[in-house]
């Protein structure tokens, strides 16, 4: 399997408290859930591979190639954050065209702005736009030059569920494109129905990383849910 993005021995502290101890892993192509319970380094892990985290030491590498301290490779990486801040004034369609303005490129999969009905919301500002709203203009922002990487953090917060499905058809798309999904989320159902493979974090190292199909193998489970609550006990016994 071709390593899309590799992580080399990362460390990140913040103060006395460290955060990622050491984590070494690769992720190629498919839906990769990071899973683990709060304070589990989920999200540190994602800000570092988008170099909005600076680690203290190991390395990251895209396609072969160390991301520190560069920024071409974010232009092939699509990002969906939790919780979307965007200038209070500013209206949708300014939104939209300033990024491509800022990527210099025009958009290239608008399929989400058009599931969304986002276009015939052009004329509202951010402050006036509901969780669920900000959510779908992150979404589509994410999709919006057809990245080889999305990394989407618990994506599915704040939709309603006809937009959760939407969300859900468009990263099989992407999927069945050979693409890279990277997503954390806290609905083990939704994890359990996208995902090729689950990376468990827990205080801040990879407590396993396996594909779905090998952990239901393994454990004799049909659901995530269960597999998972019988392999994380049978590791603290």
């Amino acid at each position: 399997m071709e390593k899309i993005i590799e992580i080399q021995n990362l460390k990140k502290s913040f103060g006395r408290l460290d955060v990622l101890k050491n984590v070494s892993c690769f992720f190629g192509g498919g839906v990769v859930s990071i899973l683990g319970p709060n304070a589990s380094g989920k999200t540190t892990l994602i800000k570092s591979i988008l170099g909005m985290v600076v680690p203290g030491s190991g390395d990251i590498l895209f396609k072969g190639r160390s991301v520190l301290h560069s920024f071409d490779y974010k232009r092939r990486i699509g990002y969906m954050p939790q919780i979307g801040h965007y200038p209070d004034n500013m209206k949708i369609g300014q939104l939209f065209r300033m990024v491509m303005d800022i990527r210099q490129q025009e958009a290239s999969d608008t399929d989400l702005l058009k599931a969304f009905q986002l276009e015939g919301m052009y004329h509202k500002t951010m402050r006036t736009l509901s969780g669920g709203t900000l959510q779908k203009v992150s979404a589509a922002l994410a999709f919006l030059f057809s990245p080889d990487v999305l990394i989407l953090d618990e994506p599915s917060a704040g939709l309603d569920p006809f937009a959760s499905e939407t969300l859900r058809e468009k990263i099989m798309a992407v999927r069945s494109a050979g693409k890279l999904v990277l997503v954390t989320s806290h609905i083990l159902s939704e994890a359990d129905e996208l995902s090729d493979d689950i990376l468990y974090l827990y205080e801040g190292q990879i407590r396993f990383f396996r594909s779905l199909a090998d952990l239901k193998a393994e454990t004799g489970e049909q659901k995530l849910g269960k597999a998972l609550t019988q392999i994380l006990n049978a590791v603290s016994c």
